[in-house]
C-alpha cells in the first residue's frame, strides 16, 4: 500500500464522494428541511404575533392612560379659573400628581405586557420556564429583603400621591422635619423649611403627617388686660375690630367665618386672659392672628385699656451704700493684735553670746 492509500485510509474527509453519496446526502437534508419547515414558520409567526399583540396593547394602554392625565390636568385647569378654584386647586400640585401616577402606570403596564410577551416568546421555543421561574422567584426575594427600604419608601409614594394626602404648596409636619412641599417624589418628599432649608425625607421614615393647608386654619389669640377692666367694654372693642377687619382686602377672603370671642380663658390676681378665635383659609392662620392682634392692641390703646403680661416691671433699687464696695477691716492692720504679733519675725540672736 502507498503513502497516499494509507492517508486516505485514515482521513475519511479527504475521500472523494461520489455523485450518488452526495445526491443521497441533499435528499435527506431536503427531506429534513421538508419535514421541519413548519415548525419553524408556525413559531415565527407565533413569535411575530406575540410580538406584535404586545407592542398594539402597550401603545393602546399608555394612550389611554395619557389622555386620562390630560383629561384630569384639563379638569384642573377649569376649575382652576372659577372662584373658588385659587383655594381649592393648586395646578402645579395637581400636574406634579397627574405626572407622577401616569409615570407609575405606564410602568406597571408596560412591565406586565412585555414580561409575560417575553415568557411567551420562550415558550414558543419549547424552553422550560420553571427553573427560570423559580431563580426569578427567589431572585426577586433575595432583592426584596437587600432593598427593603427603596421598596417601602416606593410603595409609601404611591400611596401617598393615590390617596392624595398632601401635594406641592402644602404646609405639612411630617414629624421628622416640618414645612411646604416642594416636591413629591416617589421615593423621596421634598419639604423647604421657615429659615429656607431643604429637606430630603424619604417616604418610607414618614410614620404621620400633618397636612396643614387641607379643609381649614383657626387663627387664636389671647387678649391679656387688667383684671378691673370692663369685660363688656373689651367684647365690643373686639367685635367692632373683627367687624372692620372682615369687610377690608384681603382679609375679607382669609376669613372663612366671624371673629369668635369665647370668653375668658384665665383669671389671675394681677391680670385675665381673653380667648379670640377666628376660622381662616388654610396655610393664612398665622398672618390673620397677626392683623388681628395688631388691630386690637391699637383698639385698646384708643379705648384707654392696657394690655398687660410679659415679664413684671423692676421696682428701683434702693441707693447704694457708699460702703458697701470696701473690704472688711483686717486683724492684721493693727500692730498690737495677736494676729500681728504672731507674724512679725523674730529679732536676730545676739553675736556676743556664747556656745
Amino acid at each position: 500500500m502507498s503513502w497516499s492509500a494509507s492517508v486516505a485510509a485514515d482521513d475519511p474527509q479527504s475521500v472523494p464522494v461520489t455523485l450518488d453519496e452526495a445526491a443521497e446526502r441533499a435528499t435527506s437534508a431536503a427531506g429534513w428541511v421538508e419535514e421541519n419547515w413548519s415548525t419553524w414558520l408556525n413559531t415565527g409567526l407565533r413569535i411575530v404575533l406575540i410580538l406584535v399583540v404586545a407592542l398594539l396593547l402597550r401603545m393602546a394602554i399608555r394612550r389611554a392612560l395619557t389622555r386620562l392625565i390630560d383629561r384630569m390636568n384639563r379638569s384642573a385647569q377649569a376649575v382652576e379659573g372659577t372662584a373658588l378654584g385659587g383655594l381649592l386647586v393648586n395646578a402645579e400640585r395637581r400636574r406634579q400628581r397627574s405626572e407622577a401616577i401616569g409615570s407609575v402606570l405606564r410602568s406597571v403596564a408596560s412591565f406586565l405586557i412585555l414580561g409575560t410577551a417575553g415568557l411567551m416568546i420562550l415558550g414558543a421555543f419549547k424552553i422550560d420556564l420553571a427553573p427560570l421561574l423559580a431563580s426569578a422567584g427567589v431572585a426577586g426575594v433575595a432583592i426584596g429583603f437587600g432593598a427593603r427600604n427603596l421598596v417601602t419608601d416606593f410603595l409609601s409614594g404611591v400611596f401617598m400621591i393615590l390617596e392624595d394626602q398632601y401635594g406641592v404648596g402644602d404646609s405639612v409636619d411630617a414629624g421628622v422635619a416640618s414645612g411646604e412641599v416642594v416636591e413629591v417624589g416617589l421615593r423621596v418628599t421634598k419639604l423647604r423649611g421657615d429659615n429656607g432649608e431643604i429637606w430630603y425625607v424619604r417616604n418610607g421614615e414618614i410614620k404621620r403627617i400633618g397636612n396643614l393647608s387641607q379643609g381649614w386654619a383657626t387663627a387664636a389669640l389671647d387678649v391679656t388686660v387688667r383684671p378691673t377692666e370692663d369685660l363688656d367694654r373689651i367684647r365690643t372693642v373686639i367685635t367692632e375690630v373683627a367687624e372692620a377687619m372682615a369687610k377690608e382686602e384681603p382679609w375679607n377672603e382669609r376669613l372663612w367665618g366671624p371673629v369668635e370671642i369665647l370668653g375668658l380663658n384665665e383669671v389671675l390676681l394681677d391680670s385675665m386672659t381673653v380667648r379670640v378665635s377666628a376660622k381662616t383659609m388654610p396655610g393664612k392662620a398665622l398672618g390673620v392672628e397677626r392683623e388681628l392682634r395688631w388691630r386690637i392692641k391699637r383698639a385698646l390703646d384708643a379705648a384707654g385699656i392696657r394690655i398687660v403680661g410679659g415679664v413684671p416691671a423692676q421696682a428701683e433699687e434702693a441707693a447704694a451704700d457708699p460702703t458697701a464696695g470696701m473690704a472688711a477691716p483686717s486683724a492684721f492692720s493693727s500692730a498690737t493684735s495677736p494676729q500681728s504679733a504672731a507674724a512679725t519675725p523674730l529679732p536676730p540672736s545676739s553675736p556676743n553670746l556664747s556656745k
